[in-house]
């Protein structure tokens, strides 16, 4: 399933962590939907691996599940969704006018005055009042299947093989921080340090994380933090040897398995043929 990176585009509209998500949406998301059969597919692809100095030594497989077509932008889009709504701390508050200091006594006479009555200071109609229907700290966080959520991160990987290379490991090349080598290191490699990238590798030396902090462009994730957003949000994908194997033994398609996932969030099964 070679299709670009741009097929799940329309997920990207959820970028910033601290957006809210209207009602219709929330109801959408908590719904209990129908079981979906997702049966996963071979997305076979081979990349080329290139050294330090940015020639081509080989090239090597990326084997990976991935949703099929039809369902494979409800699956990412759901894997992302899950991963913004649980980043929300759930902290906003507001004051109602029990809550608001002051109020004992009435601000003006009631009659005589020419203006509308008030009994109290604490009224939403006045500054420092109370707060009609204000948020209230909340559990934003929903629930989303380990095997369904491995689907969604192998597929949005399996669906931007097109943008991606392996490099030999180069911890061991760089023997002092130095962002102005990376830079050149990336350029070498056909990259562009003003698109967005991102490298996944196994083990980062702290010189690399050094040399690569500053450049505002560039992701460098481990196994341990690999996630969703960064991946849909990257417009390059740089593997080393060690990540690609990591990908494979963890997300690959060793055999032809059919899940039937609870879209509400119940217990994931195997099906009768995938048992046999």
């Amino acid at each position: 399933m070679a299709t670009s990176l741009s097929f799940f585009s329309s997920t990207i509209f959820l970028s910033n962590p601290n957006i809210k998500i209207n009602s219709s949406q929330q109801r959408l998301l908590l719904k209990p939907l129908t079981t979906t059969t997702i049966r996963s597919e071979a997305a076979a692809a081979t990349i080329p691996i290139l050294s330090f100095d940015g020639t081509e030594v080989g090239s090597t497989t990326l084997n990976l599940k991935s949703a099929p077509l039809d369902t494979a932008r409800a699956v990412v889009h759901r894997g992302l969704i899950t991963d913004l709504r649980n980043q929300r701390a759930g902290t906003a508050s507001t004051l109602t006018r029990a809550q608001v200091r002051g109020g004992g006594i009435k601000p003006y006479p009631q009659k005589k005055t020419g203006r509308a009555r008030q009994g109290s200071k604490r009224t939403p109609l006045r500054p420092g009042g109370g707060v009609v229907f204000g948020p209230k700290p909340k559990d934003w966080s929903v629930k989303i299947n380990k095997k369904e959520k491995r689907l969604a991160i192998s597929t949005a990987l399996s669906s931007a093989t097109e943008n991606a290379i392996v490099v030999e490991e180069f911890n061991d090349k760089f023997e002092k921080p130095k962002t102005k080598e990376f830079i050149e290191l990336m350029r070498r490699w056909g990259l562009d340090p003003k698109e967005k990238a991102l490298f996944l590798m196994t083990e980062v030396d702290e010189n690399v994380i050094l040399s690569s902090r500053n450049i505002k462009t560039l992701k460098m994730l481990t196994p341990r933090t690999l996630n969703l957003f960064d991946i849909l949000d990257s417009e390059k994908l740089v593997f080393t040897k060690s990540a690609v194997e990591f990908l494979n033994e963890r997300y690959g398609d060793d055999n032809d398995n059919e899940w039937e996932f609870e879209e509400d969030g119940g217990e994931v099964e195997e099906s009768a043929e995938s048992s046999e």
